[in-house]
């Protein structure tokens, strides 16, 4: 049987359901999800209650939020106007109210609407700060960093970019970290004119390598979220529905899994993955897709929530699906080491009484 989460505080009512198994998984795995839905302005944090043993869904209102990156004790996430940074104020082995994780929001940068979308730490060992959050700006179609005193400051752009420009030129959208440092990202097209991507949704998307500034890969439909993961360079080939991973020799995606919807968001512990689907958009920017074609060739329709992918044989093996109102995700991260994480939100008054004190 699956077990099912239905909030009634809110209208209209939206629904959680686990497979079977996904709840044992989260036990073995000893783990949690985080995951963002910018649609309906919500960070959802998903673990176990340890009284009952059943899924534990927590949520807190950030508007237009998407991007996530976990490192340590620290959680970062993008929202419409603002990068936040989190920190989980319990010491390991410290639990209130049941929960063993509450994430404070101590920092916020105030950016303006980049349309940020990806987001990571640069922990190069050449960092005099390795904790600098670096970000994909999509509005000004480059690699950027916070500051003290602008709203960004560019770190790199494509190479077919020719200016920095408010125009959302090709629609860069994902970064991979690789050995700390920022080392690939996607774009859905290489225009250099204004929302030019627009007219490359089905076969304009590239893999771009920061280091060399060379396109290593083409003719993909919508990638998003390249996660450097076990020696590979994973990525969601969005359009087509694929997941899997770059053959960086031969400069070609090769797909492990088909997924039922808009894919966004990826995430690995161990010998599994975790993805974000959305259901597809009714307008002109997710439609005729090869994504489309394929579900109705499948008989299926496209659903939101989140995969488990066993990457040893691209199975589909645990699920978590939503229903009602939130029809699309974006990011996913995992927490790892934490059984039934919470965050302090900034709508009441748990903000003010929520204190730490600094060694």
């Amino acid at each position: 049987m699956t077990q099912t989460f239905t909030s009634t505080t809110e209208a209209p009512v939206f629904e959680i359901n686990a497979s079977r198994q996904f709840t044992a998984w989260l036990a073995e795995q000893f783990l949690s999800l985080v995951f963002t839905t910018y649609q309906a302005g919500k960070v959802f944090f998903i673990g176990l209650n340890p009284a009952t043993g059943k899924l534990s869904v927590f949520q807190r209102t950030f508007e237009r939020c998407m991007g996530l990156y976990a490192q340590d004790s620290t959680l970062y996430m993008s929202s419409l106007y603002q990068l936040w940074r989190f920190e989980n104020s319990l010491q390991p082995g410290e639990v209130y109210n049941g929960y063993d994780a509450i994430y404070v929001p101590q920092m916020s940068y105030i950016t303006g609407d980049l349309d940020i979308h990806d987001v990571a730490v640069d922990n190069s060992p050449l960092k005099t700060d390795n904790q600098q959050p670096v970000f994909i700006n999509t509005l000004f179609s480059c690699l950027a960093t916070v500051s003290n005193t602008h709203s960004f400051v560019p770190l790199w752009k494509p190479p077919f970019i020719s200016k920095l420009a408010a125009e959302d030129r090709c629609h860069l959208n994902g970064l991979a970290m690789r050995d700390g440092k920022p080392r690939y990202v996607t774009a859905v097209s290489q225009s250099d004119v204004a929302e030019g991507w627009r007219d490359k949704r089905s076969d304009g998307g590239c893999v771009i390598d920061v280091e060399s500034n060379e396109v290593i890969v083409t003719g993909l439909s919508m990638p998003h979220s390249p996660r450097w993961y076990g020696d590979k360079l994973w990525l969601l080939n969005s359009g087509t529905g694929e997941f899997g991973y770059v053959d960086l020799d031969a400069g070609k995606f090769e797909p492990v899994a088909f997924c039922p919807g808009y894919l966004r968001g990826c995430a690995f512990v161990g010998d599994f993955a975790v993805l974000g689907i959305s259901k597809p958009r009714e307008n002109k920017t997710f439609s005729g897709l090869v994504l489309d074609e394929r579900l109705n060739q499948k008989q299926v329709e496209a659903r939101c929530g989140l995969l488990v992918i066993d990457l040893r044989s691209g199975d589909i093996v645990h699920s978590l699906r939503i229903e009602g109102i939130i029809e699309e995700l974006y990011d996913v991260v995992v927490l790892p080491g934490v059984r039934q994480p919470m965050a302090i939100g900034l709508k009441s008054d748990e903000i003010r009484r929520v204190l730490s004190v600094g060694e």
